[in-house]
């Protein structure tokens, strides 16, 4: 028999990046998900089936936070982490064999805008507003649940950066078209994590049965803003950068339906718990990994 990994909200980019992994590990991957051809969320069934007898239960889901914090968008993102998360937790306390380990999305926004110190797991100061309430939640409910078969791990994940997709996408497409300035004032941290290296964290937090609870997904160099745009000018060979102050963020957000928290909020974060626990990653800094993205 195949091991069995399934992935929650498997669909998106992480979720892609993992899946194949997990195929090219030759696990059997199972994916929950709002689109048709996987298991769906309200086929509680064979969201059991899944689940029991897997190696690992993963739970990416969530509706992206790349929108206008309107009434309507604000109950979606909060509701498509809390209901998501109590599906499975239920679904756990049904397996015959439940999952070895559950490893629940979190994300570093949860600590406050920080110019002034790193915000470890043991240290951090948690924020407020919106997006910290939506983070305390979603921690919340997963942790609610008492699974003594089942170690449970959030993993408080900052900006990934990977070929093909995500952020990368819209960050390379400013500096092409000449505006890879500094937004805001540029001295707003920016802490990041390389895609391979989060996929890297998940098998060693498989491995090391001894560990549990919170861990800060982010890499031990995080830098500002202004360092940010400075790297992906250099990795593009593009001389000018135009920077975007304050207002001309505010009026550029409203009309691609965003929100300017995404790139003005300072998050300075630090993955000491996995330091600590002796994981070393791949993609330490920032220019080995956009060495390794662009081409």
């Amino acid at each position: 028999m195949k091991k069995k990994v399934v992935l929650a909200g498997g669909t998106g980019f992480i979720g892609q990046h993992f899946t194949k992994l997990y195929k090219e590990l030759d696990y059997d991957v199972h994916i929950i998900s709002r689109q048709n051809e996987h298991i769906s969320w309200t086929d509680t069934e064979r969201m059991l089936e899944a689940i029991d007898g897997a190696e690992l239960l993963i739970n990416l889901a969530g509706k992206s936070v790349n929108c206008r914090y309107n009434e309507t968008n604000k109950k979606a993102i909060m509701q498509s982490r809390t209901e998501t998360t109590k599906a499975l937790g239920e679904a756990v306390l049904s397996c015959e064999t439940p999952p070895k380990l559950w490893i629940n999305s979190s994300t570093a926004t949860i600590y406050r805008h920080a110019e002034d110190r790193a915000m470890t797991e043991a240290d951090g100061e948690i924020g407020t507003g919106f997006s910290v309430e939506v983070a305390t939640t979603w921690e919340d409910t997963f942790f609610a649940y008492q699974l003594p078969h089942t170690r449970q791990i959030a993993l408080r994940i900052a900006i990934v950066l990977g070929k093909g997709g995500g952020v990368m996408i819209p960050y390379l497409n400013l500096v092409k078209f000449g505006l890879g300035g500094i937004q805001g004032t540029g001295d707003q941290m920016f802490s990041w994590i390389h895609l391979d290296d989060l996929f890297q964290i998940v098998e060693f937090l498989r491995e090391r049965e001894d560990l549990s609870g919170v861990f800060n997904c982010s890499a031990p160099e995080p830098v500002t803003n202004h360092e940010l745009m400075k790297q992906l000018r250099t990795k593009l060979n593009a001389p000018i950068g135009l920077p975007a102050p304050k207002w001309m963020l505010e009026a550029g957000s409203v009309l691609i339906r965003t929100e300017t928290e995404l790139v003005l909020k300072s998050r300075w974060v630090i993955p000491e718990r996995l330091e600590q626990a002796g994981f070393t990653f791949t993609y330490p800094t920032l220019d080995q990994a956009l060495s390794e993205i662009i081409h």
